[in-house]
């Protein structure tokens, strides 16, 4: 039987020369009684090489993303208000010029006390972003992202990277909805992010006492308490830079 199925087999290679170049001959002759024949196109051969390789790539790319996944930043003192769920969350949503750097805390009322004026004056030196965080007397964190660190202005300032977040209940984000560039606004007697409504995505007053958030065109957010007014408990200012 094996003599006659390998002349068959040279028969048929013979024949196969005079296929066009386009053809490939496959020859199968492993786990089975008899070797036979499958015939592909170069085109077919090529196409199923480029899909194994597209799953190997994405393959790869998800054991990569599952591993950065796993790597928290690192922060040079302890925070009040965020822990390990906080930090894996926000770190996937900053921009990539901040990752793999330590966070360094700029202001906590825990520390410097409730004034935004320290607030400002702290952050004097800085020209990196910065993270804020705010915990309400019913227990939400929830804050914002803000290319720029916080000043005294006449204008807006920031860019597009400037976001919103809250975890209230689960975590959100609200990025830059390109409505209008109203991202950040600051005086002695407030702090605003957003707007262009009839009301702040995030507001704070002078004290660090009072604060509010709405709907807004630049983020077009929901509240990101469970009262659109609110009365702070806590505020942390983090940057991330070299």
């Amino acid at each position: 039987m094996w003599c006659r199925a390998k002349q068959s087999l040279t028969e048929k290679s013979r024949a196969m020369k005079l296929l066009q170049e386009n053809i490939r001959v496959l020859y199968f002759a492993s786990n089975c009684v008899e070797p036979y024949v499958v015939i592909i196109t170069v085109k077919d051969s090529k196409r199923r090489l480029s899909v194994c390789s597209s799953e190997s790539s994405e393959l790869e790319e998800h054991e990569d993303h599952l591993e950065g996944d796993n790597v928290l930043p690192v922060l040079t003192t302890h925070s009040e208000l965020l822990n390990d769920h906080h930090l894996q969350k926000l770190a996937a949503q900053m921009p990539a010029r901040t990752q793999g750097y330590p966070w360094q805390l700029v202001y906590s009322t825990a520390i410097h006390g409730s004034s935004l004026k320290t607030l400002y004056r702290n952050m004097a030196s800085l020209d990196s972003p910065v993270l804020l965080l705010v915990k309400d007397m019913y227990k939400k964190v929830f804050g914002a992202f803000c290319s720029d660190p916080f000043k005294v202005s006449k204008y807006c300032y920031g860019t597009g990277e400037t976001f919103l977040f809250t975890f209230n209940p689960e975590f959100q984000v609200y990025r830059w909805s390109g409505e209008n560039s109203y991202f950040v606004s600051g005086n002695f007697a407030s702090l605003q992010l957003g707007g262009g409504g009839s009301g702040f995505g995030l507001w704070l007053d002078a004290d660090l006492y009072h604060g509010a958030s709405f709907s807004c065109p630049t983020f077009h957010n929901a509240p990101l308490s469970t009262h659109e007014d609110f009365i702070i408990q806590d505020v942390e200012v983090w940057t991330v830079q070299n």
